[in-house]
């Protein structure tokens, strides 16, 4: 477990550090006046890249018979393929090969995460997977966290920060398949679809409409925070407010993620916990939809940190225990991850008809907080979890 979080801090890092503060830079560096489009065409790309990556290597780690594991071998080459992206956005001098970059870094992260995902519902049992949940949520937040700091105060630039993320990433990556054993697979999993039907399986469907809301909600909230903070809140140092706002969710994230994921697994209980999480997400969206200033930003941050960090411990027990088969988890799971990647896709475009049509930025966190609580009422009609 703690190589598994070391592996998934480095992914995050390397998601989180160039998508809150080097793509916003040099989005901006390449296109100043259309800063806002770039950003979404390069994410919404690599969105939809990671879209289709996650469940497919995730079926093809099912069916892995390597002598070097089952799992492994994407880890490894998952990290690889992300820090080639990496150093293609470091030296990319236009939006093309910006966008290119970016699609390397989610190809290679996304077959990364499906490896990654499956090692909790193969090696933990149900009564401990929320308190690894929790510990997966703090390396989320720390990458998160961690990168912002990596790339504004210890490294100086865009091509080094991009290179110090490729070089975290593979770290991680190697240290973990180093480190701890793999299953070898002997015999190849029949069901050889991804289409999950409804009907059979309706808790898994209603778990992965509530899980697409959660992340969309999240990230209609945070995608934009370093240009909220600079055309909206007027802070004289949008990348230092952002490193300040960062270190509040953070530490919340991470007492959320320890104090309800070790309760849920006391109690058994799930849900509640994810209504609790998705209540408050949404208070910190309306908080910042009444007052838009630096001193709701600063009451906010935290309110979602301890949101998602709670719902994001309580969500990989939950999804875990709504999967159809043992056999194809990893596949499963990357279709559950889809929901994951989807909201990358979506919500820059979205984003922009939301900022022009319905009230800026106002408008912008009113749609967070109704796709929060949408996320509750879906997730409620899970039957399977309590």
């Amino acid at each position: 477990m703690a190589w598994l979080f070391c592996a998934n801090l480095g992914l995050w890092l390397a998601v989180y550090a160039p998508i809150q503060v080097l793509l916003p830079q040099q989005a901006e560096l390449l296109n100043k006046a259309n800063k806002e489009l770039v950003f979404g065409i390069v994410t919404g790309f690599g969105g939809l890249v990671s879209l289709l990556v996650v469940p497919l290597i995730g079926f093809l780690s099912d069916r892995t018979t390597s002598r070097f594991g089952r799992r492994h071998p994407w880890t490894l080459a998952g990290a690889a393929v992300g820090a080639v992206g990496l150093a293609v956005l470091a030296n990319a001098p236009s939006v093309v090969v910006m966008t290119i970059g970016w699609c390397l870094v989610q190809a290679g992260i996304g077959g990364m995460l499906a490896a990654l995902t499956s090692a909790v519902p193969d090696r933990v049992p149900v009564e401990q997977r929320a308190q690894v949940g929790g510990l997966i949520g703090i390396s989320q937040m720390l990458g998160t966290v961690l990168g912002a700091v990596v790339v504004t105060l210890l490294v100086s630039g865009l091509q080094a920060g991009y290179l110090a993320c490729a070089v975290i990433v593979l770290a991680g990556a190697i240290f973990f398949v180093l480190r701890t054993p793999d299953t070898q697979l002997i015999t190849k999993p029949v069901r050889p679809t991804f289409w999950i039907s409804p009907k059979q399986h309706p808790d898994f469907a209603w778990a992965w409409g509530g899980h697409l809301m959660i992340n969309l909600g999240n990230a209609f909230g945070t995608l934009y925070l370093l240009y909220f903070l600079g055309d909206v809140v007027h802070h004289e140092s949008p990348e230092d407010g952002l490193l300040v706002l960062m270190a509040l969710y953070g530490v919340a994230l991470a007492a959320g993620a320890v104090l309800f994921g070790a309760r849920s697994d006391r109690s058994g209980r799930r849900k509640p916990y994810v209504y609790g999480a998705a209540a408050v997400m949404a208070l910190a969206a309306l908080i910042l939809v009444i007052w838009p200033t630096w001193t709701a930003v600063l009451i906010a941050s935290p309110l979602l940190g301890v949101g998602f960090g709670t719902y994001w411990a309580v969500a990989i027990a939950l999804l875990t225990q709504v999967l159809p088969t043992a056999s194809d988890r990893a596949k499963d799971l990357g279709v559950l991850n889809v929901a994951n990647a989807l909201p990358q896709v979506i919500a820059p475009l979205l984003t922009a008809l939301i900022l022009a049509n319905l009230g800026g930025y106002r408008g912008l966190f009113a749609v967070s907080a109704l796709a929060t609580t949408l996320a509750a009422v879906l997730m409620s009609r899970v039957r399977s979890v309590v």
